[in-house]
């Protein structure tokens, strides 16, 4: 199992996040990937600082050289597939070949509103989904000259995509934890499935879900690469124990909601989540993603989790 690290944006400072994709590049983890926010998640007032997706991505393509570069999900209600095929290739030249594409159906109606982004019900936009993950892999394929595609919400006609990526196939994620639309669109057009802050039983019955699509859609379950995030909320000692889980409060204690009910969360010590990595690893979780919202890091902690879970095995 490989390791990565998801960064949420909220409040940064800019010094920490760039620290922050910089240590995910020297320290073993393979990964580095972005949240879509235009405000910060889950939702507090919305005066804290939040940084936009690409232009994060495109900044810790030009300071990295190793980690791939990916996003935890780009929203299909933000921009027009077009547009971000053009901002994925460009990363993927600046890096190397190393950019991800990670698309969902969004969840954060107050941000849409707020920013006048029309936002329907969860079934137009998973078709929005599905739609935009067509347009994505015609756009991205470098056999494709020209990309032609007539839905009901997006439309290219004879676009070209020059210069094509790097890479042959830039690897598309579907992220989410929907049962009849999210893990079937998954089994029909992705790479691969990202489930977010799920403990192990609930990952576990997500992917016996995505294998029945898969049957149900013809398809090798062993082709679709299932991954993690995981809200990191650890301590390297007794003090660092105690902000990691008064920073987990400040974020979801006393919410009546969904994410604060979820279990996929690092609380504790370092070795406190071993158990849970183990789990993970044992189910055939490909990559495990410790999730951040909010800087300042826990740079201790994260020392720690490098040392004992990523290089430690």
């Amino acid at each position: 199992m490989k390791f990565g690290i998801h960064i949420g944006h909220m409040g940064g400072p800019l010094g920490e996040m760039r620290k922050l994709w910089k240590f995910a590049d020297a320290r073993g983890f393979d990964w580095f990937s972005v949240s879509d926010h235009f405000q910060e998640s889950p939702p507090r007032g919305g005066e804290m600082d939040c940084y936009e997706a690409i232009a994060t991505l495109t900044a810790a393509a030009m300071d990295t050289t190793r980690i791939r570069l990916g996003s935890g999900v780009y929203c299909v209600a933000y921009r027009n597939p077009g547009l971000l095929a053009k901002s994925l290739t460009t990363i993927d030249h600046l890096s190397n070949g190393r950019v991800d594409c990670g698309l969902g159906a969004g969840w954060h109606d107050v941000e849409a509103k707020a920013f006048g982004f029309a936002f329907p019900s969860i079934g137009p936009r998973e078709d929005m989904l599905e739609e935009y993950a067509q347009i994505l892999r015609l756009l991205l394929s470098p056999e494709e000259r020209r990309a032609n595609f007539q839905g009901k919400y997006f439309q290219v006609s004879n676009a070209p995509n020059y210069p094509k990526p790097l890479q042959p196939r830039i690897p598309i994620w579907i992220g989410g934890r929907g049962e009849k639309r999210t893990l079937r669109a998954a089994a029909k057009y992705a790479d691969g499935w990202n489930g977010a802050y799920i403990g192990p039983d609930d990952w576990k019955h997500k992917g016996q879900v995505l294998d029945q699509w898969c049957e149900k859609e013809g398809r090798d379950p062993k082709t679709i690469m299932r991954t993690v995030n995981l809200g990191f909320y650890l301590g390297a000692d007794a003090k660092g124990i105690t902000r990691g889980e008064e920073k987990f409060q400040s974020h979801f204690g006393g919410r009546n909601d969904d994410r604060a009910a979820r279990t996929g969360y690092l609380r504790g010590s370092v070795k406190d989540a071993r158990a849970m990595v183990d789990e993970f690893r044992a189910l055939g979780c490909t990559r495990l993603n410790i999730a951040f919202r909010e800087g300042p890091y826990d740079w201790d902690a994260l020392e720690a989790f490098a040392a004992e879970i990523v290089r430690g095995g």
